[in-house]
């Protein structure tokens, strides 16, 4: 039975993965399993990389390489003189995908953009709890229910947002996954045929990329979106070969197997460049990978406790043993690459002596704990299970005992932001847009706390120095409050953080037009396979 089994689910990839004869395809080997195909519900990169980066577009779109905005589904806009309200100009003709499961009838429009987010805030909407759990923790997190007052139709081509107060990342945050604009019509059809999950695993968008079929935990398949408003992509197939190995992953770009393989072991890569049928593209990445305390449960939220598990831990250790050096040890919580960094803030120093005195003064004794490691590879935490027995050896030097969890990664990422989390969890983050907001609202912010705030750490001061910043258009006073904002977090310390890593994407020499992407994505738009 197990054979066939084997052999069934072989034959299952096989089929996912075969194109025409005469048609181009390209496979890029993926590292995890998408949690969906709706990615206002997500926060994962593989996610992203599934579905809002292959299926969707947005009203603006980020330039290849960079954070730099270009016009998506919007031609244009127009702000109010007071900053709250965005008048969009969208594009006509745009189709939406024709799929075995939907034939669209009608060209995007404004019903599309509303139906898109006010399904993120209104609780009324029937489409806000269609999937059990919803939090929608992007939109959520970074307080757009509180920021949006509405979203009204101009006419078919135009489209008004009101904002409750003027928000300088605004823009850059429509640039984002979670803004991704679904098919109306689709929603009605699936809601009228009782099958509103549908939406969750057969996506229809305007995107470079239909989606064919999905193997779970094995294979998705896509084909170029003939109707695409920018132009019929070059290549007609698109495989994500979900591989969860770092090293299989590299095998099989070796191999042929594959074009293109995210996250590569850092100790794989320079024999990834000894091959002459590669090409290792690198840059620095707007990440940072972070140890979150839940300061709501003790003794975790005593600040002397969190500075002293931060002073037992050696990061440098963690840098060169999981990185090989391809990272740096991170002070704050937003890469030395973004700014608004404040270099001037000191790290908490390596002082195993000093933080066990400290713990002590503290009146903890026999601490034991849980450290949360990643089940997968992240550009920002190659391997979060060897850096986490870096930590539970460091810590118990220090008399601290810490035992070592994990779960299945849309497990761990829903688990991990519970208030009521034992223990502190490894995780990360890759700019989203290139604004700080991105980093210290998102991550830190009040209302992200329950979600993208893993450490649940609610800080009244550090939050009115976020709203001061959105606030104002000037970036010199919003650097001032992004540096002051640095300076709380290090002395309340909610994280240890980790580092911030070089990005290494090793591909194929026959693709082309792959670019690297700050912002931790991998988008196949554009790209090509030569003869």
């Amino acid at each position: 039975m197990k054979k066939l089994s084997t052999l069934l689910a072989a034959t299952a990839i096989a089929t996912l993965m075969a194109g025409s004869a005469w048609s181009k395809t390209l496979v890029y080997c993926s590292e995890a399993s998408p949690e969906g195909f709706d990615p206002g519900l997500y926060t994962g990169g593989q996610t992203f990389d599934a579905s809002s980066r292959t299926v969707y577009n947005r009203l603006v779109e980020f330039k290849h390489g960079g954070t730099e905005l270009e016009p998506g589904l919007a031609e244009s806009y127009e702000v109010s003189a007071d900053g709250t309200e965005y008048t969009f100009k969208l594009r006509p003709g745009v189709k939406f995908q024709t799929t075995d499961y939907f034939t669209p009838t009608r060209d995007f429009n404004a019903d599309d953009v509303i139906f898109s987010f006010e399904r993120q805030y209104k609780a009324d909407n029937p489409w806000n709890k269609y999937v059990a759990g919803a939090s929608w923790e992007y939109f959520s997190g970074m307080g757009f229910p509180d920021l949006i007052q509405s979203i009204t139709k101009v006419d078919d081509l135009t489209v008004k947002f009101k904002l409750k107060q003027a928000e300088a990342p605004f823009i850059a945050n429509l640039g984002m996954d979670f803004a991704s604009i679904l098919s109306k019509e689709y929603a009605d059809k699936l809601a009228a045929d009782g099958k509103m999950e549908l939406m969750n695993q057969q996506p229809l968008g305007t995107g470079p990329f239909t989606f064919v079929a999905y193997q779970t935990d094995a294979a998705i398949r896509y084909k170029a979106n003939p109707d695409y408003w920018a132009g019929k992509e070059k290549i007609d197939d698109l495989v994500f070969a979900i591989t969860t190995d770092a090293a299989i992953r590299a095998q099989k770009l070796k191999a042929g197997e594959c074009h293109v393989m995210a996250y590569p072991n850092a100790a794989d890569v320079a024999e990834l460049k000894k091959d002459e049928n590669l090409t290792i593209l690198e840059q620095e990445g707007l990440n940072v990978s972070y140890l979150a305390y839940n300061t709501l449960v003790a003794p975790f939220d005593k600040v002397e406790v969190r500075k002293a598990l931060n002073m037992a831990v050696n990061k440098q250790a963690i840098v060169d043993a999981v990185f090989q050096g391809a990272a740096t040890v991170a002070k704050n919580p937003i890469p030395p690459t973004m700014w608004s960094y404040n270099d001037k803030v000191e790290d908490d120093k390596y002082d195993p002596a000093a933080a066990k005195k400290m713990l002590e003064d503290a009146g903890v004794k026999d601490l034991k704990m849980k450290i949360w490691a990643m089940p997968v590879a992240r550009p920002y935490m190659l391997n979060a299970r060897r850096a986490a027995e870096l930590m539970q050896a460091d810590l118990a030097a220090i008399g601290v005992t810490v035992e070592i969890v994990s779960y299945e990664w849309a497990e761990y990422l829903k688990l991990s932001s519970a208030k009521d989390r034992d223990g502190a969890a490894i995780l990360g983050w890759t700019g989203d847009n290139g604004d700080p907001d991105n980093f210290l609202d998102t991550l830190l912010g009040c209302d992200a706390v329950g979600g993208n705030n893993r450490a649940q750490w609610c800080n009244k001061e550090f939050d009115d120095l976020m709203t001061k910043a959105k606030a104002t258009a000037d970036v010199a006073e919003r650097t001032k409050f992004y540096e002051e904002a640095q300076v709380i977090f290090k002395k309340e310390a909610p994280w240890n953080t980790l580092d911030h890593s070089l990005v290494f994407v090793p591909l194929n020499k026959k693709v082309t037009g792959f670019v690297m992407d700050p912002l931790g994505i991998h988008r196949f738009n554009g790209v090509d396979i030569a003869e």
